[in-house]
């Protein structure tokens, strides 16, 4: 049986003791503690704004639609879809046919009644003078007083004719005019300067303008767009007219429009949207259009297209700024809490902030230009490093 001294247990307990602390020597200087890494950013300098963002159609600045007034087969289409025109260029023409006859017909019943009138301005001298002859007889006692009141009536009823005819006259001369308006009208012509948006009735078409007056074609004025931007019921609040405005068109990101913002539409231009879940619902967002005005001299901008639209409310230009990312808490005053790394070692800071466009914020005290900003530890679990971190809303708290 093998016997256990205390001299032998001593010995062990030596031993170990050493091996521990041999062990502990060698971890601490040939396998140091590595050192947390920071995702940073340099505080700097940036232009900053805040804004609305909406959705908008283009629109040309004035469209008017040519019509005919008079009813006929479209003879002749002088224009194209496309084509740029002047005020007061022929478009069209209706076969004239149908207003020639009813020009002819309106001058000939003119002739007619001023042929009438002649002939009672005829017989008005005839009875004037024999009203006199009656007159000076019926003074010598030569003639009966039912004579000169039979003359007299004559004269009377001829002028009262005369009159009459007149107003005949009146009225066949605006018969012309109509019948000669009538005929113009089958000559259309452009009310304004413009461009050929849209081509209705095609030539050899009848069009009839009994009732309503059929549209011919379709002239926008170009040189100038107006956008229609629909504004959120949650933002409208905050937008009003006079702020400047920009968009970008899908076809174009890079160039930037600029304006401002002429009007906001009192009443909303709704639109329902669906969202479908385990229960079918469905619910209506309520927009206002914002209108504003761009010059378009090359006429690049389309009628139609879709804009992307931002409504600047607060803007400053060379603040200094720090990634939203990096805000901790909100205090109870208004102030976040950053970290900031200075010597290897993060260290907290109080700043106040300024106008926020939910990627940058501006910094108005806490730190100064050039200072490095904890944005987050890359040697986290993923669940820390992409949690997102509390930020102020849109213009932040002061």
């Amino acid at each position: 049986m093998i016997k256990i001294t205390s001299r032998s247990l001593v010995v062990a307990s030596v031993v170990i003791a050493f091996l521990v602390g041999s062990g502990l020597l060698v971890r601490h200087y040939f396998f140091p503690k590595s050192k947390p890494s920071y995702i940073t950013a340099k505080a700097g300098k940036m232009d900053v704004e805040e804004k609305v963002l909406a959705s908008g159609t283009l629109n040309a600045f004035k469209t008017v639609e040519v019509g005919a007034q008079v009813s006929g087969q479209l003879k002749k289409l002088h224009v194209a879809l496309g084509d740029k025109v002047k005020m007061g260029q022929l478009l069209a023409e209706i076969d004239p046919v149908l207003q020639q006859n009813s020009l002819r017909d309106a001058e000939a019943s003119l002739k007619d009644v001023m042929a009438q009138k002649r002939s009672k301005q005829a017989l008005l001298q005839q009875y004037q003078l024999a009203y006199q002859r009656q007159k000076e007889m019926f003074a010598k006692d030569a003639a009966a007083r039912a004579d000169l009141e039979s003359a007299q009536a004559q004269l009377d009823s001829t002028r009262a004719d005369i009159i009459a005819l007149d107003a005949q006259i009146d009225k066949a001369r605006i018969a012309v005019d109509t019948a000669n308006a009538n005929l113009a009208y089958t000559r259309i012509v452009a009310p304004m300067d413009g461009v050929v948006i849209s081509i209705v009735t095609e030539e050899g078409q009848t069009v009839v303008s009994a009732q309503t007056a059929p549209t011919i074609l379709k002239l926008a004025d170009l040189d100038k767009i107006t956008v229609k931007a629909q504004i959120s019921e949650a933002d409208v609040t905050r937008v009003k007219p006079g702020q400047t405005v920009y968009f970008t068109t899908l076809g174009d990101e890079d160039t930037r429009h600029y304006s401002k913002l002429r009007a906001i539409e009192p009443g909303p231009d709704s639109s329902s949207t669906s969202t479908s879940s385990s229960s079918s619902s469905s619910s209506t967002a309520i927009y206002y259009n914002g209108l504003f005005d761009v010059p378009n001299p090359d006429n690049k901008l389309r009628v139609s297209m879709t804009a992307q639209v931002s409504i600047v409310l607060r803007e400053a230009k060379q603040v200094l700024c720090i990634p939203v990312a990096a805000l901790g808490e909100k205090g109870k005053d208004g102030r976040y809490e950053v970290n900031v790394l200075e010597g290897g070692r993060a260290v907290s800071r109080t700043i106040r902030t300024g106008i926020n466009d939910n990627v940058h914020v501006q910094v108005l005290e806490g730190i100064r230009e050039g200072d490095t900003i904890i944005i987050g530890d890359s040697s986290a679990p993923t669940e820390t490093t992409t949690k997102s971190r509390p930020g102020p809303p849109p213009g932040g708290g002061r």
